[in-house]
């Protein structure tokens, strides 16, 4: 089976030939300068960012010093974390989505507006008071009191609106939003109103503390677990998403972007190191191929990286990796060559599941039927080899629980490290039948057909996937391995014979 990874002339004359020279010179130079500036992920029109209010601070500074760095135009729309999803679904325009919680990114992805988001850091509710607290705030019926002047925030617009009323219940906020002052569209508003002497308290994030130092906040016991996720997602219809992830990338680094965000005052997440253009190296078994490889190149495209695919059979993975050689992640034919490397990665994830056939020419002359059929005098079997592959390990296995293994072995006159060099030496004729994957059949369906093998649990192999425990970009591989989860790859798996777990 093949697999795809997939002028005119004239002579110059004298008198033109210093213009020519010159020119030539200039289109070199020209090309060499478009090649020095242009780097994987760059941007063809400036990124248009939908973001919080509340992360204005450390999201403003990272703009500037990121178009600075690699001359890409950053344009930042400040709003209420609800009204910038609003704009998002009607513009359907912009590249990337920064709001005050991730639970706006399940809005947004519930309405296929976002895809990939990345963790960047973590934020808590507290009540911002006047210097010195002298209203004497300290729980929420305080807040009642005649002589204090709340100003809240838009539940059904800003992010610590709504999830402080979450947190309180429906009638404890109707009765402050009842006295309030004032409602205001963003956390900045209202905590700008409690500045300016026009209100006495007011929810924020603890991470803006930074932009009023001469205020207090106060951790009310009531509102005490209110937390925000923040993060960045990815809009669908971005139109440069290697570009906009750059960013993204650039933003959750935890030496670019996070350093920034910590010294706001927000409690970071644990982000990758930062590269232009980052890469994993990916072990895979051979007769993933097929189902995975478009997968990781669409990945490599939205991401702006680098996924170097190494496929081979698992049993000779498997040494390189005893030998010292661990990829980033590791996609296993079956879970005992998992097993043997389990220690070098983090929990495996079984994504699929592929069964052993026995391949015959079209028409089936020989009348192979069952594995016992395998054992006709003079029958040329192909199988895997036992200790280079998975398939061969498994249908050693299968064998021998047929009871029949000795008997075949007699009829075997090759061992191959992966089932695609079987059904070529099929194609070729070489072989009257060989075991190989239902994966492997279904490249040469017009050639040769597939003979299930009935009542052989042990003739089904799973496939795990883990990322290893050293891995350098870590949040990429998972996003890797979400990928390989994804709804449009479980469609090229199921497409080219595995079975979906």
């Amino acid at each position: 089976m093949r697999i795809s990874s997939p002028s005119s002339s004239g002579q110059v004359q004298p008198g033109h030939l210093l213009l020519f020279t010159a020119l030539a010179a200039m289109t070199l130079f020209g090309l060499k300068m478009m090649r020095k500036d242009a780097s994987p992920g760059a941007a063809a029109e400036p990124l248009m960012v939908y973001c919080a209010a509340s992360l204005k601070a450390p999201v403003e500074a990272l703009a500037k010093d990121y178009e600075q760095r690699y001359h890409t135009p950053v344009r930042l729309q400040f709003g209420p974390s609800q009204s910038l999803l609003a704009s998002i679904e009607v513009s359907r325009t912009g590249d990337l989505y920064l709001p005050a919680d991730d639970s706006y990114f399940a809005l947004a992805k519930a309405k296929q507006l976002v895809g990939t988001t990345l963790p960047i850091a973590t934020q808590r509710a507290v009540l911002m008071v006047a210097k010195g607290n002298p209203k004497g705030v300290k729980a929420l019926a305080d807040l009642q009191r005649a002589d204090v002047r709340l100003a809240l925030s838009n539940p059904d617009a800003a992010a610590i609106g709504k999830l402080v009323r979450e947190k309180l219940g429906q009638t404890s906020w109707d009765a402050l939003a009842k006295k309030a002052v004032l409602v205001a569209a963003t956390v900045t508003e209202a905590a700008n109103a409690v500045k300016a002497d026009g209100a006495d308290a007011a929810f924020i994030w603890d991470a803006m503390q930074k932009q009023y130092p001469e205020h207090v906040l106060v951790d009310l016991p009531e509102t005490s677990g209110v937390k925000a996720q923040v993060g960045v997602g990815l809009l669908t219809c971005s139109k440069q998403s290697a570009a906009a992830m750059k960013f993204a990338r650039f933003l959750t680094a935890k030496d670019a972007g996070l350093p920034v965000f910590k010294k706001q005052g927000f409690e970071v997440a644990s982000g990758d190191p930062w590269a232009e253009t980052p890469e994993l190296v990916l072990y895979a078994g051979s007769m993933l191929r097929p189902a995975i490889d478009q997968t990781v190149t669409d990945f490599e495209t939205q991401e702006g990286v680098r996924v170097t695919r190494v496929y081979n059979g698992c049993g000779i993975l498997v040494g390189q990796m005893k030998a010292g050689r661990v990829p980033d992640a590791y996609f296993a034919c079956d879970n005992e060559f998992m097993n043997q490397v389990q220690d070098r990665f983090t929990p495996r994830d079984e994504i699929s599941q592929n069964e052993l056939v026995i391949l015959v020419p079209t028409g089936n002359p020989r009348h192979v039927a069952s594995l016992r059929d395998l054992t006709q005098p003079g029958l040329r079997v192909g199988i895997g080899h036992e200790k280079q592959c998975a398939m061969g390990w498994l249908t050693q296995r299968t064998l021998a629980e047929g009871g029949i293994k000795d008997e075949v072995m007699k009829n075997v006159t090759v061992q191959t490290p992966t089932g695609d060099m079987l059904v070529n030496q099929m194609l070729a004729g070489s072989l009257d039948a060989a075991v190989t994957y239902l994966s492997n059949a279904l490249g040469a369906g017009d050639k040769l057909n597939a003979v299930r093998i009935q009542g052989l649990k042990c003739s089904v192999a799973t496939q795990p996937f883990a990322v290893a425990k050293d891995v350098t970009y870590r949040q990429l591989a998972e996003r890797l391995h979400e990928r390989l989860r994804s709804a449009g790859s479980k469609e090229r798996f199921t497409d080219v014979g595995f079975q979906w777990k």
